[in-house]
Order: structure tokens, then sequence, then C-alpha cells
């Protein structure tokens, strides 16, 4: 809470080195990294009376960081994350900090944490708010100072027909989410190609560290990953491009790899399966 107590606007970076920025429509909220320099990126804290260890962000368009019902892709864990303008300044735009040594995690009054997301298109650059079980690190924050109070913070009261029940519910979960620590094992690089087996060499290939020693754990790590079934992990040679599947055991000494990933049904895949399969009624 320390670091919001003297900050009148803050920028927040995420893990992936990205900025949380209020998109133009005035309703998304998304993560950026061209855009940190931006009043989009800037968002401004206020804190609510009776209340002193919750905070409200409201970004350059009067409006406020809020935790959505619902869920951000059907059947996904996930809830939306928007900017918005309520009728009741409830606790629905009011985020706890919980600092993490340099870091810090914003709750909701349901336990969830403010995440921003990587992988794939649509997770890709999305912000959620939920409880991880992986990718624990998603959720920390670091904060930038952009302009110091100078005098003690004005503190806006809630909606009066707004639920005093609200207040009462955070703190009520412990946070078990421990900080980042030092990454181990093999970096990953992964993207998934369409029916011809391209990809989009423009975009930053996700990525995350993994642990395991053979193929088969790395095909169902990234099975998890992306959400996908039946995939067919290949390497990609650098200079002509052309795809293999990668059959063999992982490379020696944890060394960096650079995947591309074929659903089984695609083109490009039934060229790797067996005759049998690939002509099976």
């Amino acid at each position: 809470m320390e670091v919001f107590e003297k900050a009148k606007t803050v920028r927040l970076k995420s893990h992936h080195d990205k900025y949380l920025v209020a998109d133009r429509n005035e309703e998304s909220v998304i993560q950026d990294r061209r855009h940190r320099d931006s009043k989009a990126a800037k968002w401004t804290v206020e804190f609510v009376e009776g209340a002193h260890f919750v905070i409200r962000l409201k970004s350059c368009f009067g409006r406020y960081l809020t935790a959505a019902d619902e869920q951000h892709l059907l059947g996904v864990t996930g809830r939306r994350v928007l900017q918005t303008m309520p009728k009741k300044l409830d606790s629905k735009i009011e985020w706890e900090p919980v600092r993490e040594g340099n870091l810090v995690k914003l709750k909701t009054r349901y336990g969830n944490f403010l995440r921003a997301n990587a992988g794939i298109p649509p997770w890709r650059n999305s912000i959620t708010h939920d409880i991880p079980h992986r990718h624990k690190d998603w959720i920390f924050w670091e904060v930038e100072v952009l302009e110091f109070r100078q005098q003690e913070p004005e503190k806006v009261p809630r909606s009066a027909d707004a639920d005093d029940d609200d207040l009462t519910t955070f703190n009520l979960t412990s946070s078990t989410v421990s900080a980042p620590s030092s990454a181990e094992g093999r970096l990953i690089y992964y993207a998934v190609g369409d029916e011809k087996g391209r990809v989009d060499d423009s975009v930053e290939w996700p990525s995350f560290y993994f642990k395991g020693h053979s193929l088969e754990e790395l095909s169902e790590k990234l099975e998890e990953e992306t959400g996908l079934e039946d995939i067919i992990v290949c390497t990609r040679n650098p200079l002509n491009h052309s795809i293999s599947p990668l059959r063999l055991a992982l490379p020696p000494n944890n060394s960096t790899m650079h995947l591309l990933l074929l659903p089984s049904t695609s083109q490009a895949a039934r060229e790797f399966l067996p005759e049998s399969s690939s002509t099976a009624d």
C-alpha cells in the first residue's frame, strides 16, 4: 500500500514488460509496450473513505479499472477487466494492493488478482482477474509513480446505496502466491501454424520455461499452454523455413528452442502423419 500513498498518478508494468493501458474505446483494458508514454497508460490513484486498505484507479477517460463478473473467454478461467463509470461506486472498482518485495499484486474483493496474459491471440495482451494456478508471476506489477501528491489524498466516499458488506470481503482470502523466483529450465518459444504451417514472424512468440526432459512432457505442456489437442511439435529451419517434426530427444544443456506447432488436422501436419492415419476414414 505504501507505494500508492504518495502517488497521484502511476503506470503499471506487467511481468511481460508491458503497461496497463486504457483502450481508446473507453471500455477495454489491455497491456501494451508502444504506448507507455501516452496518457492511456497513466492511472490516477483514488483512496476510498473508510477503507484505508483499498484504492481506485481512474483512466485518462475518467473511467475506473473494474473487475467485471463475466468471463473473458467462454470456457476459460479468468474474468474480464474493464474501464467503467458505474452508477454505484462500489467494490467492483476497488483494488487491494498486496506488496511482494518491489512488486505489487492488486486483489479484488473476490480474492482474485489483476493478471496480464500472454499466449496466442485472443489471449495475448489481455487483462483478466482470477486466482492463477500456473503463470503465478503474471499477477505481479511494477508501480512507476509519475506524479507525487503534494498533500494528503482526498478520500472519495462510496455510493450511499452500495453494499456495506463489500468492505468486509477484502482480506478474507489469504495470498498463497509467492513472489517470482529466478527462472529455471529450458526457455521455449512457440507459435501455432496455419493450415499450411505459416506463422506471423512480425509478432513476438509467446514463451515459457520448461523443466521437463522428454518430448512427451513438452508436448503435454504445449497443449496445456495453447489449449489445443493432438498437435505435432516441429522445428523450423531458420534459413529456408522448412519444417521438420521433433521426434528425437530434446537438445542437451537446456538450450533455448523455437517450436512450430501444427494441429494434426492441418494440411501441413498431414504430410508428417503415417499414410494409414492420413487415409483412414
